[in-house]
């Protein structure tokens, strides 16, 4: 599968090798090309770097591992190229990070999620990869015995069994939480 990744931070990169590692192809997009080639280059010809409008182009999965902040302005770079897309977002409210943004988002019926998807209307919105450190995620993909769970949450049941198997490519165990709202129940500060 291509998967588009917008955000080369240390999510973004992280699942990046990893899915590299289980045959996919990646574009990882970043403002700053010139910092994301020297990361993304050891990964080989699977891998390349490109803007966010050319990785949402590129997958027919996108992860969006942005700041929270950042997604107004992403939404309107790339939603078009994001219509019927799945797309997988880390993103969580983070007050200190995010401020004002972050207090909307939380205060959204879907919580965070649902306010980030209701910017890509026409995308097919999974919540997942939000839970996990990323060096959890560097460490401990693949490991043997129980795998590390990643909650996911969407309302469009085929994104859902996508989003989980690339959950299973990464080298984690899925775990289906069911609609997208109930998304809130695993971001920060929740039980």
């Amino acid at each position: 599968m291509r998967i588009g990744i917008i955000g080369a931070g240390m999510i973004g990169s992280t699942l990046a090798k990893l899915w590299v590692e289980a045959g996919h192809d990646v574009c990882v997009a970043s403002r700053h090309l010139d910092t994301i080639q020297q990361l993304i280059e050891p990964l080989g010809p699977r891998a390349s770097v490109g803007t966010p409008e050319e990785a949402a182009t590129f997958g027919e999965a996108v992860l969006v591992t942005i700041p929270l902040k950042a997604i107004p302005d992403i939404a309107r770079d790339v939603a078009p190229s994001l219509s019927g897309k799945l797309v997988l977002d880390t993103s969580n409210a983070y007050e200190r990070r995010d401020g004002d943004t972050a207090r909307q988002a939380s205060a959204h019926p879907q919580g965070s999620a649902g306010w980030a998807a209701a910017m890509f209307p026409r995308s097919r919105w999974v919540k997942a990869f939000n839970t996990v450190y990323y060096k959890t995620l560097a460490t401990e993909a693949h490991r043997r015995g129980e795998q590390v769970g990643i909650p996911l949450a969407s309302d469009d049941q085929k994104a859902l069994e996508a989003a989980a198997a690339l959950v299973r490519d990464a080298g984690f165990d899925p775990v289906m939480v069911g609609p997208l709202a109930r998304g809130k129940e695993f971001e920060p500060d929740t039980p």
